[in-house]
């Protein structure tokens, strides 16, 4: 047990702490000595918190031992995206000026944690307020299975937490495929909710009406046992939609009725091979599993996801209002340039950004009245290197191509599930998604646990670690 208790799944862990098998201390303890053992070569905390944790963690093995069981998360170590308000730890957002910034209050989502009784290990490392490039003062985060490959955008310190067995789970945020990405990075599992399913209160804004909330677990169930507990109404976030009960239980590990959208043409332009035979057999799973594959005609996704950038520099610079321009040079390369960006843009033009939004979100709608799911690549090539990756910065339509099929539903507002689905020839991660009807996500994680259950990608970790 010792050597696999740090790849344990929520579910799993829950149960042996419940059991008694296992205690929140113990637990906590092993993940801190973990941390401090590799997190110096990976650099995804931002800030560990073992003195909090340790506490946490005593607070709860007394709350158990007397009967007190707020959840099935109590006990749990877990870590968070730094995005998200702590008030008893700074929160920087992966942005120098920020780094003493000492909230009044939790976030939302953060506070809900709290009272379900989870053990805080730290926050973790970030993008520049969650857009494309980590500050230059700031060291970016590596993928455990491979360094010199992406870790996956702005939520990297969370996707690569996870993988490498440093936090049971982890919350991150998802405005261009910032869950997504990572997920598919390292090889777990990513639930980008419907747009209001869980509150932004207390979460630093990138461009709001973009920005999601949600769970990178290692797997679909787990994704959907964190869910449940961070997402609900909240009267801090006027957006935030009604409460649903989640019910983790309940949902059925199956493809069996469930209508599969295809459209041939949009997840194979571009595509590389690779991926598209990791979804052949995804497609084969799902007939195999009951389900069924019908051809649909996807709306095009090129102008949203070519708009996506103005569409979010406009209101990033509204968001950074209060500190730029006035501490313009402190902001990173890649950050200025989407404010900059945002603030040149001319409002009849941000109109038309609009208006073309909700073209794609009302045709989007239309189809799916037509299936249950939506089946795509997260994106169109398999573990890029830094160095593809940096070529990217100078072309806007390889830029476009990479978040063309993440972006639009960040446009549109529809949850979205990322996969583990196979690996590169190298032996690096590749991922697919399902996307759903607004309000979905228990859908999406039925679709996720069907696959999970009959493969054993998410299952997977990165040698050596």
């Amino acid at each position: 047990m010792s050597s696999a208790l740090h790849y344990l799944e929520l579910c799993e862990l829950s149960q042996l702490i419940r059991s008694r098998k296992l205690s929140p201390v113990e637990v906590t303890q092993a993940q801190l000595a973990r941390i401090e053992q590799l997190d110096p070569q990976l650099n995804a905390y931002a800030r560990v918190t073992p003195e909090l944790a340790l506490a946490q963690a005593r607070e709860a093995e007394r709350e158990l031992a007397r009967g007190v069981c707020r959840s099935p998360l109590h006990g749990i170590p877990l870590a968070v995206k730094d995005l998200l308000w702590t008030s008893d730890v700074p929160t920087a957002a992966g942005m120098p000026i920020h780094r003493d910034f000492l909230p009044t209050e939790d976030a939302t989502v953060v506070a809900r944690l709290r009272e379900a009784g989870t053990v805080m290990l730290g926050k973790l490392q970030m993008t520049e307020g969650a857009f494309a490039i980590h500050h230059p003062s700031i060291p970016d985060p590596l993928n455990p299975w491979g360094a010199g490959h992406w870790a996956g955008a702005s939520s990297s310190g969370s996707g690569v937490a996870v993988a490498a067995g440093l936090s049971y789970a982890s919350v991150g945020s998802d405005t261009g495929g910032s869950i997504r990405f990572p997920a598919t990075a390292n090889g777990l599992t990513g639930l980008k909710p419907t747009w209001g399913r869980v509150s932004r209160h207390g979460c630093f804004e990138l461009a709001a009406s973009l920005d999601h909330i949600g769970p990178i677990t290692r797997s679909a169930r787990d994704a959907l046992f964190l869910l449940s507990t961070i997402a609900g109404h909240d009267p801090k976030d006027p957006t935030s939609l009604p409460s649903v009960c989640l019910e983790v239980p309940g949902v059925e590990e199956s493809f069996r009725g469930l209508r599969v959208g295809i459209d041939e043409e949009w997840i194979s332009q571009g595509v590389d091979p690779l991926i598209r035979r990791a979804l052949d057999t995804v497609m084969a799973i799902i007939v195999d599993g009951g389900g069924s594959l019908v051809r649909i005609r996807m709306p095009d996704t090129r102008v949203v996801s070519g708009n996506w950038e103005l569409h979010c520099g406009v209101q990033t610079a509204v968001a950074h209002a209060d500190t730029y321009p006035q501490r313009a040079a402190e902001y990173g390369p890649a950050l200025s340039r989407l404010i900059e960006g945002g603030r040149e843009l001319s409002a009849m033009d941000y109109q038309r950004v609009l208006l073309e939004a909700q073209r794609f979100t009302g045709a989007l709608e239309s189809v799916l009245g037509e299936v249950d799911l939506l089946l795509a690549p997260v994106q169109p090539y398999a573990a890029p290197t830094h160095e593809q990756l940096a070529s990217l910065a100078g072309d806007p339509e390889a830029n476009r191509m990479l978040i063309q099929f993440t972006a639009p539903f960040n446009v549109s507002g529809h949850p979205c599930i990322s996969l583990p689905c196979g690996l590169t020839g190298e032996g690096l991660p590749i991922g697919c998604q399902f996307i759903a009807g607004k309000g979905a996500e228990a859908l999406l994680c039925r679709a996720g646990m069907a696959l999970q259950k009959v493969t054993d990608w998410h299952r997977l970790h990165p040698p050596g670690f």
